[in-house]
């Protein structure tokens, strides 16, 4: 027990992962050399230093005592060029007098030849940052966080003046012109882009306490403009089907033509990064895409166009092309904010009834059914069985033509008690 012990604290500790890359790096060994040090393998070296497992065992005491030397290497090296840095002033000091008199004396030697560069690759340092350096970064990071508090404040004072109804209103006047322009690009139909936008703000209206506190509630309308422009239900209805006849517009013409001749994704990931200047991280993620697949879509958009028009070959052309067509093209007016929010509450109202109406039914419908439904079970007539020797009959037999007759005069002299039973003279 005693010799484990004295064994145990005679390993030195393990640094931390990083502090290992660190000593590794700074002795300009690789993981193969360390791996091969110690018998292992370099994907284990990787996964030491990364901290996803740990050594145990003799391993971790080899491990220990290796980056132990390394260390103790390095910080003989710190402790020699220290020295040197504080020699050097006095040998310089000492020198210049025994210079002067040499040169009085005797001419200056040739100087010697400067050293060959050496082949062997630096060292992968990284820069030691120093206290003040910290000290002024984390200052500069709390001045950022208070100015970024101090926005982050007036805007939330500013917006706690308004009403929801007048912040809404204010909304629909900043987006809803241009949303319904560049819906119109989108679709190419005027009534459809009209209502679109409506029914934007309509949804916006009805969730305002998550748009209010969006980052962006103009591309949270415009997402749910573009979704509700582009849906595939929209080429059942006989309106929607073709795209509306130019309206004496002649100004891009031919690149509105180009753009509906894409596909609507397409189309939506070009008028986004092109048109409205987006980056791409943010048309992917309102697209509903990855980056790269959102950047493909954009190359193939562009190629599709510059086979059409190939003055718009160059992106930087076609960015301004698209930017002024989003500014400068007619578009049908929208409803005004009151008409909107009324129109939301409304449409909300009929809803919330008809799902009310649609509920109260199916409980009326499952409430006769309890009632009239039967509550004991009647099982079937068991099936028949044979009866000294005698076959059960199988079902109902088939009558002759004495028995039809019988039959048929039965019910034509319905007779009732006992008269049935009393002979008739004739």
């Amino acid at each position: 027990m005693t010799q484990s012990t004295t064994r145990t604290s005679s390993v030195p500790p393990l640094p931390p992962p990083k502090e290992r890359r660190r000593l590794r790096e700074a002795k300009a060994m690789t993981e193969k050399q360390v791996a091969e040090a110690l018998g292992v393998t370099q994907a284990t070296v990787r996964s030491w230093e990364t901290g996803r497992t740990s050594p145990q065992g003799r391993r971790r005491e080899a491990y220990a005592r290796l980056l132990e030397g390394y260390a103790a290497e390095l910080d003989e090296k710190k402790r020699a060029q220290r020295k040197r840095r504080s020699k050097s002033p006095e040998t310089a000091a000492t020198a210049r007098p025994v210079a002067k008199t040499e040169a009085a004396s005797t001419a200056a030697p040739a100087p010697a030849p400067a050293p060959a560069p050496s082949r062997k690759k630096p060292l992968n340092r990284r820069p030691v940052r120093t206290v003040q350096a910290d000290s002024r970064s984390r200052q500069n990071a709390q001045r950022r966080k208070e100015k970024a508090a101090a926005l982050a404040g007036a805007a939330a004072a500013e917006a706690a003046k308004l009403t929801p109804a007048q912040a809404f209103d204010e909304l629909y006047a900043y987006a809803s012109p241009a949303l319904v322009r560049q819906t119109y690009l989108l679709t190419g139909r005027r009534t459809l882009a009209q209502e679109s936008v409506e029914r934007a703000f309509h949804l916006a209206w009805h969730r305002w306490p998550e748009v209010a506190v969006d980052r962006d509630p103009a591309g949270w309308v415009r997402g749910a403009a573009y979704d509700y422009a582009t849906s595939p239900w929209h080429r059942f209805r006989r309106a929607h089907r073709h795209p509306d006849p130019p309206n004496g517009e002649r100004a891009g013409r031919a690149l509105r033509k180009a753009l509906l001749d894409l596909p609507p994704v397409y189309r939506r990931t070009l008028l986004l990064y092109d048109g409205l200047g987006l980056d791409l991280p943010e048309t992917a993620a309102e697209t509903e895409a990855t980056t790269p697949a959102a950047a493909n879509r954009l190359l193939h958009a562009r190629e599709a166009v510059a086979e059409r028009l190939p003055d718009l070959a160059d992106a930087h052309v076609l960015h301004e092309r698209l930017r002024e067509l989003t500014e400068t093209v007619s578009a049908p007016a929208v409803a005004s904010a009151p008409a909107v929010r009324v129109s939301s509450e409304r449409r909300a109202k009929f809803w919330t009834r008809a799902a009310i109406a649609v509920t109260v039914l199916i409980i009326g419908a499952t409430a006769f059914t309890v009632v009239t439904a039967p509550r004991q079970y009647e099982p079937t007539p068991a099936p028949g069985q044979r009866v000294g020797g005698v076959p059960a009959p199988m079902g109902p037999q088939k009558l002759s033509r004495q028995d039809l007759k019988l039959r048929a005069k039965l019910r034509d002299v319905p007779m009732n008690g006992p008269e049935r039973l009393v002979p008739r003279i004739p």
